[in-house]
């Protein structure tokens, strides 16, 4: 009997060990409950950040982060994993309503390997809701990636800067008429950097987290360079632009949030409700959405 062969590298892990959210302002806590909660049926975090100016939302192992201010807007998309399409539509629609006169909207592709519905916040962030893949390994739930336009040309850079500044796994790859870099951030979790020739709007303080097991090395690369934004605590730091290692020139900003793996949320296990369990229809023992099937 042949001995299987595995493919030990495809367990490797760069330096970034995990994104856990992407935050980004809201004006009215209602309509984003509407939407993520009762739209996308996630569900709204039950221990942490409960009051009326922020809201955290739990997707797997992720989250979004939703505090009170001027609304923000990703320059891209961020993509979602989620069970059951078909049910995802039925929510949305249930939603549509309660949020017209907003920019909520949403429309059904046709991916390579599957179906995907790309859903628009009533602010009008992009995100790609996908059925599990193959690509996305055992993920159910969950945020597979985040993906930002950036100039063209800019794709080496970025790359270069996560690779040599974060230790980061790396690659660039050809995306139909430019390229993309897309790092490694965790088990199937990528940033993907896709360049674009089209004019791309002011940034707009919108951020996202990772957590690093070196910690302190890209901290001493980011501070000789007098990159920091912020000193946070001793378990976080963060900084706003990303550079070219190779001259230093700034190819896009972006806030991110840095915690190392001795953060006391690092790996904090997160409820997820199964959005189809109602009070109509509730089943003891299915009230819990799991984030990855058995592999």
């Amino acid at each position: 009997m042949k001995k299987k062969q595995y493919d030990r590298a495809a367990e490797d892990l760069g330096n970034i060990v995990g994104l856990e959210h992407v935050n980004v302002c809201v004006p009215d806590q209602r309509l984003a409950t509407l939407f993520y909660i009762g739209g996308l049926g996630m569900t709204r975090d039950p221990y942490l950040v409960t009051g009326v100016v922020n809201m955290w939302v739990n997707i797997g192992r992720s989250q979004f982060h939703l505090p009170i201010g001027e609304p923000q807007v990703v320059r891209g998309r961020t993509g979602l994993v989620v069970p059951n399409l078909d049910q995802l539509v039925q929510r949305l629609e249930m939603v549509r309503k309660p949020l017209d006169g907003t920019r909520f909207g949403y429309k059904a592709g046709n991916g390579k390997s599957n179906r995907y519905l790309d859903v628009t916040c009533p602010w009008g962030n992009q995100i790609r809701c996908h059925a599990p893949e193959e690509r996305f390994g055992p993920i159910v739930l969950g945020m597979p990636y985040v993906e930002f336009d950036v100039p063209a040309g800019a794709a080496d850079g970025i790359a270069r800067f996560y690779g040599e500044v974060f230790g980061a796994s790396v690659e660039v790859e050809k995306s139909g008429g430019g390229r993309a870099a897309r790092i490694s951030v965790g088990p199937q979790q990528s940033l993907v950097f896709r360049e674009t020739k089209k004019k791309l709007v002011d940034y707009d303080g919108h951020h996202l987290q990772v957590y690093v097991a070196d910690f302190s090395g890209p901290y001493k690369q980011l501070l000789k360079r007098k990159m920091i934004s912020q000193e946070s605590n001793q378990h976080q730091y963060r900084f706003l632009d990303i550079f070219d290692p190779k001259d230093g020139k700034v190819l896009f900003r972006l806030e991110h949030e840095i915690r190392s793996m001795t953060h006391p949320l690092y790996a904090r296990p997160m409820i997820n409700r199964n959005p189809a369990i109602t009070n109509n229809r509730y089943a003891a023992g299915y009230q819990d959405q799991a984030w990855a099937m058995p592999v």
